[in-house]
């Protein structure tokens, strides 16, 4: 069973919206079994929308539209229907109480543009919307199933969970889709595909290996499909545990688990704390530990010492280091990491300085250096790395090294 997401609005195509709407129906119409295919967006026009209706169809058997059913002149999906359908509107007495309804509990007069909402296409089937005024709307043609529903989300979300997918889960018998997410990190794309060839390889047709690349983490997805849910759930935590065997210490989660929650709930049962030195990330790091509910029980402070004057003053580098050795050095990331775990009084502390970029590079040391350290009761150890020409990446994948090396800490510990 497929479907198709057809977005309407030049909010859209212009770059003034992001489209959150399809991640989130997707999601929900793999939860009943239907798989998506694809998704359209396309300008508020007549005969775009009707050649997006008419592609969609040779692909898909339910098409979800989105948008365009506002009371405004430039909000012409309504009439577009009608026109596909060959239909008119028609006065519903349900949706007009309802919009009247919608008015009245703000303390609202009900104009004849918020009454004209309450017209619908004759041939649909009115869905709906407790939060709005604008009805979703269900049709039905040569075994095809299409439904219309607003772009505002909250509104758009309701009307999917009251209405859509309980009738899309009665109306079709669909296959069971489940997805299990392997989460690593410390190794790059192309490397995994390397380790895991021959067991992608000798994957069954109902099963496909997905790689999910973002700066410092790969996912892979491992998706399946069958009529049985309790047999291919049992087949994909087979191949989970196949996978990872295969690169075990890459692997620090599951099912799109942060590596900032992981490291958590490992302080939190040995009972450990941890503090941040940061230079290049700029507290970065600090933000994602402390962005887990709960940190506060493990996490004791972050200085950030962005120039060498602070470094010196404020976690008491040793100046000499510094002209010696430079900023992006082992020698200062261990002297960064031992005084803030010493004056923070933590079990762990983490420490980084780099060249984010993308000026400040050298031969020596190019744009994409970065030093680490984790210091612990009894030793520090410290990685360099070699990143890229990009700030932001940059900033990103030194704090997910970080954060991997904590961990790695903490369980060696």
């Amino acid at each position: 069973m497929d479907a198709e997401i057809i977005t309407i609005g030049d909010e859209i195509l212009i770059g003034q919206v992001i489209d959150t709407n399809s991640a989130w129906i997707a999601q929900k119409l793999n939860d009943i079994g239907i798989n998506l295919v694809q998704i359209s967006s396309i300008s508020d026009n007549t005969n775009n929308i009707i050649v997006a209706l008419d592609h969609a169809i040779e692909r898909a058997d339910v098409v979800i539209i989105t948008g365009g059913l506002g009371p405004t002149k430039d909000d012409i999906t309504k009439e577009t229907l009608c026109t596909y359908f060959e239909t008119e509107l028609q006065l519903n007495d349900e949706a007009l109480k309802s919009v009247e309804n919608y008015f009245e509990s703000k303390g609202l007069k009900t104009t004849k543009l918020n009454r004209d909402q309450a017209l619908l296409p004759a041939c649909c089937k009115p869905l709906q919307n407790n939060f709005g005024t604008a009805q979703g709307m269900w049709f039905e043609k040569n075994g095809k199933v299409f439904v219309s529903i607003p772009g505002v989300p909250y509104e758009m979300k309701f009307i999917m969970e009251d209405s859509v997918i309980p009738m899309l889960s009665t109306k079709f018998q669909t296959n069971t889709i489940l997805h299990k997410t392997i989460m690593t990190t410390g190794i790059g794309e192309s490397y995994i595909a390397e380790k895991l060839s021959e067991l992608e390889s000798n994957l069954p047709e109902n099963i496909k290996l997905a790689y999910l690349p973002k700066p410092g983490i790969v996912r892979l997805r491992l998706s399946g499909t069958g009529s049985d849910k309790k047999a291919l759930e049992t087949s994909l935590i087979n191949y989970v545990q196949e996978i990872e065997s295969v690169i075990s210490k890459y692997v620090y989660g599951y099912d799109d688990e942060k590596l900032e929650k992981v490291i958590g709930r490992l302080l939190k049962d040995k009972n450990e704390t941890v503090s941040t030195a940061e230079s290049c990330t700029g507290g970065y790091i600090a933000h994602l530990i402390t962005s887990i509910a709960g940190s506060s029980n493990y996490y004791k402070g972050s200085a950030v010492v962005y120039s060498n004057e602070i470094k010196e003053k404020v976690l008491e580098i040793n100046g000499k280091t510094l002209k010696n050795h430079g900023a992006v050095s082992e020698e200062t990331v261990i002297e960064m990491a031992e005084s803030v775990r010493d004056q923070f009084q933590t079990t762990y502390s983490i420490a980084c300085s780099g060249i984010a970029g993308p000026d400040g590079g050298s031969d020596e040391k190019p744009v994409g250096t970065v030093w680490t350290a984790i210091a612990t009761y009894n030793s520090t150890i410290t990685k360099k790395f070699l990143f890229e020409n990009n700030r932001e990446r940059n900033i990103e994948r030194t704090a997910i090294a970080c954060l991997n090396l904590l961990r790695k800490s903490i369980i060696d510990s």
